[in-house]
């Protein structure tokens, strides 16, 4: 089977995807020419500022485990994936079942690729649904009836934004999205977010980014300061370290610990709604 053969119908190949982009940098197949060349252009940046892009991604990989695995063990077993992604190994739904027996997962996503794919895999499995969704109206995704049907929203859930939030532009747009998630998570839920860092990154630099995000589906990308990421979990009780490198984030980390914030990257943290 050729590339060709793989394209799903109603998708345009030659536009890259963030998601495939991502699949790209995790060492992943699911993906077409043209998010190659866009994921080796970001790689390409990533190596003159002194990042190296697949590591970061792997970092934020690992980052979304342990914080999965936190929750899990804490006792909350409804989680809500936005931005999920193509599925890989050890998968939200994976890592909440290994350590919180019997937790339910939706996942949420505005790519037809990475819905083809979810549905697919999840096809048999009743405590998972993959559904379309777009986080600029994270309502729309609470609010669907599926939704409702697989989980019980007035306990404790946790909302998952993993390197998805940065792929909306505008600042004050990204700030409305996050109060607007705060305002829906019950006593007991969890916002667990990361988000590209801006650090010591030059005009240049992030400008050269931009371009190539601007080809993608997304249409935009945003690299933020700490204190603006950090604002996003305003009234939350942070745990672990706080807002940190994602390579940085443990459950067990001392919130008193020294960080490189110069290196841009992708900060995380985790929040949780007190009560």
């Amino acid at each position: 089977m050729t590339e060709a053969d793989r394209v799903p119908a109603g998708i345009n190949p030659n536009v890259p995807s963030v998601a495939r982009m991502y699949d790209y940098y995790l060492g992943g197949r699911d993906n077409f020419a043209a998010d190659r060349e866009a994921a080796e252009r970001m790689m390409e940046l990533g190596r003159r500022m002194g990042n190296d892009a697949r590591a970061i991604a792997q970092a934020n990989r690992g980052f979304l485990g342990r914080a999965v695995r936190m929750i899990a063990e804490a006792g909350v077993r409804q989680f809500i994936d936005i931005g999920a992604g193509l599925p890989t190994q050890d998968n939200v739904h994976q890592v909440a079942r290994r350590h919180g027996p019997g937790s339910r997962v939706v996942y949420a996503d505005n790519d037809p690729v990475v819905l083809t794919h979810a549905r697919a895999l999840l096809a048999r499995d009743t405590d998972v649904i993959a559904l379309e969704g777009d986080l600029k109206d994270t309502d729309a995704i609470l609010d669907d009836p599926r939704v409702a049907e697989h989980l019980d929203l007035s306990r404790p859930f946790a909302v998952l934004l993993v390197a998805v939030l940065h792929f909306v532009p505008d600042n004050a747009e990204a700030a409305q999205i996050m109060a607007r998630i705060r305002q829906r998570l019950r006593p007991g839920g969890y916002l667990v977010l990361s988000h590209l860092y801006a650090g010591d990154a030059t005009a240049d630099e992030t400008e050269t980014g931009q371009q190539v995000y601007r080809g993608t589906t997304s249409g935009g990308l945003a690299s933020r300061g700490y204190a603006e990421i950090a604002s996003y979990f305003e009234g939350l009780d942070l745990l672990g370290p706080g807002v940190v490198p994602v390579a940085d984030w443990t459950p067990d980390a001392s919130p008193d610990g020294s960080y490189d914030l110069v290196k841009s990257g992708i900060l995380a943290g985790v929040g949780r709604v007190r009560g």
